[in-house]
C-alpha cells in the first residue's frame, strides 16, 4: 500500500485534530458522516491566505478518510454576500463597477472579457481549478442558490421569531469599547468580518437593526437589487415584512414565508449554517477569533438554532516573499492558481501541511523558491532512505497525495534551480533544453522532456514571470577580448586548466568538481582536497575565479550555477568565449 493511502501516526497537528474531530463527531452525530467546513467569498481574487481556510480542514478530513471514516468537506461559496467595493488593480474593471456596490456578488457583472456570467463565478473559477490540481475533495455550496431556492426558509423564519434572543447576545458586544488600534503587522479583518464590524452599533445596517427594532434579516431591494434596505415592520404570525430602500426609494411589503431575495446578516448566517449542516470542524482566521467577532458571537447564537459551535483552530496569515499581507479586496494579490503556475501542487500542499495553523509562513515567488525546492527534495531523499523524522514523514505523506491516491508526480524530479537555470539560458528552446539536461548525467541521460514535467514547466514559468529582465541570463555572443588580454598569468592559467578539463568532465558532477578544483590545483593542492585540508584563502581564490568566468560568459558578477551554465553554453562556445 503506498504511503499516501495509509493513516499516519499521531505525530503532527493534523493527526491530533483528526482524533478530536472523530471523537466529537461520534458524540454529536454518531453513525453519520463527519462534517468539516470552509467558507470562501468570491469578492475578488481568492488569495493564498484564503487557501488556508480550505487546506486546514482538507488535511484533517483527508486524515479521517485514511482511517476509514466517511467525511464531507463543505466549501460554502459566500456568493450571496454584498459587493462591498471595487477592488484595485483587477484587470477588466474600472470605477464604473461602483454602481453595483450593495448587490449580491452573483448579480454583479464579471470583469470585462470574462467568460463567466457574473462576478462571483469569475473569481470562483480559478480557485475551483486550483483545488482540483491540489487534490482537494469537497462539496461546494452556493449561498445564492441556497437562499434563492428557499433552502433556509425555516431557519430564516426561526431567526426572525427569535430575534429578541439574538439581539440580546449581540447587545453584549455593542456596548463594549471599540477595540484598540491594531499593531503593525497584525492581519486585517476579512470581507465578512468587515461587514460584521460595520454592523456592531445599535442602529447599524449589517447588524440588522432599524429604527423600529432589531431584525436579523436583510432583503435585497426588488428594484435596484442592493441591500441598502431597512426592515420597517414584521409580523410573526403572517410573516408579513415591510422594507424601504435608501438607495432608490423603493418600498414593498412581502410575505417572508414566500420571499427568497435576501439573507440573514453575517453574524447570524454563519452559526445558522453550523447548525443546519452539523459542522464539527471549521477553522477561523485571527480576524474572526477576537472578542466580539463572528466566531465568538456565533458560538452563542448557534445554540438558538439548536446547534453547537464547531471545534477548530485559529489560523495565522500567509505571506508572500517580498510582499505585504494579502487582501482579497485588492487586485494583483497572488492566488493559488498563481502559485501553481510556478510550483508543483505537492510543494504547495507541503507548505500548508508542515506548519501548525497558528503559525504564519511565507510562500516564495522570488529566489527563495529555489531554496524551498532544495528543502523539499532533501526531504524526499530522507523519506526514500528511511532517515526521515516521523512528523516530517507525515507532512510529506500529506503533500504527495490524499486518501484517494498520489498526485501526479514529476517522473524525474531534477533540481528546480537547475531546471530554472536551463530554461533561463535557453529561453525555452526545447531542443537545447533536452541537450543540456541529457548531459547532466551521461550515465543515465534524459531521453524526453516529459520525464521532467511538470516541474520543468513550473520552473520555466517562474523564470518568465517572476525574474526581472535585468536578472535574466544572456550569454555573450563574442569573447570579451579586452578582459582576456588584461589577465595576469594566474588568470590565464586558471582558464587553461578549466578548458583542458572540459571534455573529460562534461557532466554536472564532473564540471562541479572541475570549477571548484582549478583554484585548489593552482594553489598546489589536489583537486579533491576537502575544505578542512585547505587554507581560508582558497575560498577567496574560488570566488575570484567564479567572478571571472561569469564576466567572460554572461557579462555579470554572478549567474546560474557555473556547472549548469557551462553545460548550457556548450563546449565549443565555452572555448570560444574563454580563449584569447
Amino acid at each position: 500500500m503506498p504511503i499516501v493511502a495509509q493513516s499516519t501516526e499521531t505525530t503532527d497537528w493534523v493527526s491530533r485534530f483528526a482524533d478530536e474531530v472523530i471523537e466529537e463527531s461520534e458524540r454529536r452525530a454518531p453513525g453519520k458522516p463527519v462534517v468539516v467546513a470552509s467558507g470562501l467569498s468570491p469578492s475578488g481574487p481568492i488569495h493564498l491566505g484564503n487557501l488556508r481556510e480550505v487546506m486546514t480542514p482538507h488535511l484533517v478530513a483527508d486524515e479521517i478518510r485514511r482511517r476509514g471514516h466517511t467525511v464531507r468537506h463543505l466549501i460554502s461559496w459566500d456568493d450571496y454576500d454584498r459587493y462591498r467595493k471595487v477592488p484595485n488593480g483587477v484587470a477588466g474593471i474600472d470605477d464604473s463597477w461602483a454602481e453595483h456596490i450593495g448587490k449580491p456578488l452573483t448579480s454583479v457583472p464579471a470583469p470585462a472579457g470574462s467568460a463567466y456570467p457574473n462576478w462571483a463565478e469569475h473569481f470562483k473559477a480559478a480557485m475551483t481549478e486550483a483545488l482540483a490540481e491540489l487534490g482537494v475533495e469537497y462539496d461546494g455550496i452556493s449561498q445564492t442558490e441556497q437562499y434563492t431556492a428557499g433552502t433556509y426558509r425555516e431557519q430564516v423564519l426561526f431567526a426572525m421569531k427569535h430575534r429578541g434572543d439574538i439581539d440580546a447576545i449581540l447587545e453584549q458586544y455593542r456596548t463594549k469599547k471599540a477595540p484598540a488600534k491594531k499593531q503593525q503587522g497584525q492581519k486585517p479583518v476579512d470581507e465578512a468580518e468587515l461587514e460584521a464590524a460595520e454592523g456592531s452599533g445599535a442602529a447599524a445596517e449589517d447588524d440588522g437593526s432599524s429604527t423600529s427594532g432589531y431584525y436579523p434579516y436583510k432583503p435585497y431591494c426588488g428594484q435596484c437589487e442592493k441591500d441598502l434596505t431597512t426592515v420597517t415592520s414584521y409580523d410573526d404570525t403572517t410573516t408579513e415584512l415591510s422594507y424601504t430602500c435608501s438607495s432608490c426609494g423603493f418600498a414593498e411589503t412581502v410575505l417572508l414565508s414566500e420571499f427568497n431575495r435576501g439573507k440573514l446578516v453575517w453574524k447570524v448566517d454563519w452559526p445558522m449554517r453550523w447548525a443546519y449542516e452539523g459542522v464539527i470542524f471549521e477553522p477561523s482566521g485571527v480576524d474572526h477569533s477576537s472578542p466580539g467577532s463572528s466566531f465568538q458571537v456565533g458560538g452563542q447564537i448557534v445554540g438558538i438554532f439548536g446547534g453547537e459551535q464547531p471545534i477548530g483552530p485559529m489560523y495565522a496569515f500567509v505571506g508572500i516573499s517580498g510582499m505585504a499581507k494579502m487582501s482579497s479586496s485588492k487586485g494583483g494579490v497572488p492566488t493559488a492558481s498563481d502559485a501553481l503556475q510556478i510550483m508543483e501542487p505537492q510543494l504547495l500542499r507541503w507548505l500548508y501541511a508542515r506548519r501548525r495553523p497558528n503559525q504564519s509562513f511565507k510562500i516564495a515567488f522570488d529566489q527563495e523558491i529555489q531554496r524551498l525546492y532544495d528543502e523539499w527534495d532533501k526531504l524526499a531523499g530522507k523519506v526514500a532512505d528511511g532517515s526521515v523524522l516521523p512528523a516530517d514523514a507525515a507532512a510529506y505523506s500529506r503533500a504527495v497525495g490524499t486518501a484517494a491516491g498520489e498526485l501526479p508526480p514529476t517522473a524525474r524530479p531534477m533540481a528546480y534551480r537547475t531546471l530554472a537555470s536551463v530554461a533561463d539560458i535557453t529561453a525555452g528552446a526545447e531542443d537545447q533544453t533536452l541537450r543540456i539536461l541529457s548531459e547532466l548525467d551521461p550515465e543515465n541521460p534524459l531521453t524526453s522532456l516529459d520525464e521532467v514535467r511538470p516541474r520543468l514547466d513550473k520552473a520555466e514559468t517562474w523564470i518568465n514571470t517572476q525574474v526581472p529582465a535585468e536578472e535574466r541570463t544572456v550569454v555573450r555572443e563574442e569573447a570579451d577580448v579586452e578582459l582576456l588580454k588584461s589577465l595576469d598569468d594566474q588568470g590565464r592559467e586558471s582558464l587553461r586548466l578549466l578548458l583542458d578539463g572540459l571534455e573529460a568532465n562534461w557532466s554536472l558532477d564532473g564540471l562541479t568538481h572541475l570549477v571548484y578544483g582549478v583554484p585548489k590545483v593552482q594553489a598546489g593542492f589536489p583537486a579533491d582536497a576537502t575544505a578542512k585540508e585547505l587554507p581560508a584563502e582558497i575560498k577567496v581564490a574560488q570566488r575570484t575565479f567564479f567572478a571571472l568566468l561569469y564576466h567572460l560568459l554572461v557579462g555579470r558578477d554572478t549567474g546560474p550555477r557555473l556547472p549548469t551554465l557551462l553545460l548550457a553554453v556548450g563546449q565549443d562556445r565555452v572555448r570560444k568565449l574563454l580563449s584569447a
